[in-house]
């Protein structure tokens, strides 16, 4: 039987075994023309991964901030319909979004009748209205690449519960 042997078997990697007890470990020969190979690699692979991973975590922290932004709203909208006092419909909003930055927050609070077109009214829950308790939030990124982002958020509730 006759073995076929590759010409060139310097160039390509070779797994070899020792025979004897003194050299039984398992070693790797790495031919000369590809050493540098796998550091060029991982430098071409790095920023890709790295900007991957910062991309993800920036769209985490908007989605988080976005879902917040919604639950004080609908807070907001619920306390407003329910006391009539706007200022108590703000804290109440502020309280349930404990994560947010109060100075990067604010509110427009309107009630407006959804049959006619008159203009709404700022800072009343009129009965048989609805109230919309809107919030704008300015989100700062981590990087800072994409510069501060406006989150808008509104709950819309009955007045009078």
């Amino acid at each position: 039987m006759t073995r076929w042997r590759c010409p060139d078997a310097s160039r390509y990697l070779h797994l070899h075994i020792g025979t004897n007890k003194s050299d039984s470990r398992l070693y790797m020969a790495i031919p000369s023309n590809e050493r540098g190979a796998a550091v060029v690699e991982f430098a071409l692979l790095v920023p890709v991964l790295l900007a991957l991973l910062i991309g993800i975590m920036e769209f985490g922290r908007g989605y988080n901030a976005q879902i917040t932004l919604t639950e004080a709203a609908r807070e907001g909208a619920r306390v407003m319909a329910i006391e009539n006092d706007a200022v108590l419909a703000k804290t109440a909003s502020l309280r349930s979004a404990p994560s947010l930055d109060p100075a990067l927050m604010t509110f427009d609070v309107s009630s407006h009748d959804s049959i006619t077109t008159a203009a709404p009214v700022k800072d009343k829950c009129v009965p048989e209205h609805r109230v919309t308790f809107k919030i704008t939030y300015e989100l700062n990124t981590i990087t800072g690449l994409f510069g501060p982002i406006d989150l808008v958020s509104q709950g819309v509730m009955r007045c009078g519960g």
